[in-house]
């Protein structure tokens, strides 16, 4: 790898930009991915900052903007590896280490995050959902859903696997959430089902599409934001 310095009178930052050599040994797109990475402003002010993900930027301009995070709410957060997004919400809601009103679940083993819970385990597992309310002490203020499916390399495939994964996560919220709760998910540009956004419109007051800087711009990702809970029906 070597350094290579912006042109002077660019106007671009005076940043150092990583170049990966083509004779690294990587495939050539490999190469590419691993380079867009490395240069990436998010991932470099997520490093110097300590987030664990470029992804937490996301999160910081989504609740800067709306507001969904405040001191003192429950947050759920679904597909919390490697924590970006349980570390902004434990911050923002104030979330102390020896009661975490934060709680985050994800396969995948992910070191400790101060202020919030974590479940080591499949959140499509039946047991899942009931363990994270038994976690957290009781409904949630909000429940954040970052989770993408493993890609297989076949585009609508992935596409599909995602967008099931973005409806149980919607399920799921419409069945925990307090009244005038909030729920915000990842989607896809022009993935979201009729059904789930009729739903979704149906029990919350507000329900629109946000596509923050954060997010790269050519990635087709979305995210989905339905605001203020309207409450769950009573049994008769």
């Amino acid at each position: 790898m070597t350094k290579k310095p912006e042109k002077p009178g660019s106007g671009a930052s005076r940043v150092l930009r990583t170049k990966i050599k083509k004779k690294s040994g990587l495939k050539e797109s490999s190469r590419r991915w691993l380079e867009r990475h490395m240069n990436d402003p998010y991932v470099q002010r997520s490093k110097a900052e300590g987030y664990r993900s470029r992804a937490a930027y996301k999160l910081i301009e989504i609740d800067d903007k709306y507001k969904l995070l405040k001191p003192g709410m429950r947050i759920i957060d679904l597909g919390a590896a490697p924590g970006g997004w349980c570390q902004v919400a434990a911050a923002r809601v104030k979330s102390s280490a020896d009661a975490p009103s934060v709680v985050g679940i994800d396969y995948l083993e992910m070191d400790a995050v101060p202020g919030a819970s974590i479940l080591q385990m499949d959140f499509l597992d039946d047991d899942a959902p009931a363990r994270l309310v038994e976690a957290l002490g009781g409904e949630p203020d909000v429940v954040l859903s970052d989770m993408a499916a493993p890609t297989t390399g076949h585009r609508r495939t992935d596409h599909l696997r995602t967008m099931h994964l973005c409806e149980v996560a919607a399920d799921f919220a419409m069945s925990v959430l307090r009244p005038g709760g909030h729920f915000l998910t990842k989607t896809f540009q022009g993935g979201t089902e009729t059904g789930l956004l009729d739903a979704l419109k149906k029990n919350f007051r507000t329900v629109h599409h946000v596509k923050p800087q954060a997010s790269r711009a050519e990635s087709v990702e979305l995210y989905l934001l339905a605001r203020d809970f309207r409450g769950r029906a009573q049994e008769s």
